[in-house]
């Protein structure tokens, strides 16, 4: 009975602790892009994003036809976070959302350190044969329970939130990846992507976030972050 009533005590502390913790502290969204410049953006390894980003009806817009191409991506870097965005992709289009971004010259391509959040015309574009390169997909890992993506030419709505190697993503208020970096599950997934053998890919919990430029024209706009 004495064991029973100290086991009951502590239950009562340990849960009117619980009730008493603050939450945890959580910054204000920082607005990501004013919609007006491409201020706090540049083109990866380069000094800016102009002229192959620009501004156009208040989005951040990809001209697959001028110089200076290469994926957009932001001045600071990221570890825990929600970010939110919307996106819009042409006919055919294929980009992406990247991001833990090392940016260095010993790395070509964003994708080489980043982790994407696939984006796409899921009806027209050549990358719709894999489930797992879908929009809304951790790119070649977990594919979206369902197609969640709105025809080519309409505003797609993202949350992405990476906390303590934990990604969710959300598209169109519809969850379409929920895994844990470094669990078993994680590497099951590594194993049998294409990743299998890129040792530098994911292995920056800090980094930039990236617009992927895959050739096709493609806008983004609403972008917000939350740090965690």
């Amino acid at each position: 009975m004495k064991t029973f009533l100290s086991i009951l005590l502590a239950l009562v502390v340990f849960n009117l602790a619980a009730f008493t913790q603050k939450p945890p502290v959580r910054s204000k969204p920082q607005v990501l892009f004013d919609g007006k410049t491409t201020h706090g953006w540049h083109v990866y390894l380069k000094p800016t994003a102009e002229p192959a980003w620009g501004v156009v009806g208040g989005a951040l817009q990809l001209n697959p036809k001028a110089p200076g191409q290469g994926d957009l991506v932001t001045d600071g870097e990221y570890e825990n976070f929600e970010l939110n965005l919307e996106w819009k992709i042409s006919p055919g289009g294929n980009s992406g959302i990247i991001f833990g971004v090392h940016e260095d010259s010993a790395f070509a391509a964003t994708y080489e350190t980043g982790i994407e959040m696939q984006v796409l015309d899921n009806k027209e574009a050549e990358d719709n044969k894999k489930a797992t390169h879908l929009a809304g997909a951790l790119y070649d890992m977990v594919a979206p329970p369902k197609d969640a993506a709105k025809p080519a030419g309409e505003w797609n709505r993202v949350k992405l939130r990476k906390q303590n190697g934990h990604l969710t993503f959300f598209l169109n208020n519809i969850k379409t990846v929920d895994v844990q970096m470094g669990s078993p599950a994680w590497k099951a997934l590594i194993e049998s992507s294409k990743f299998k053998t890129w040792k530098n890919f994911g292995a920056y919990p800090k980094g930039h976030i990236a617009l992927q430029d895959h050739g096709h024209q493609v806008a983004f706009r609403a972008l917000t972050i939350e740090q965690l």
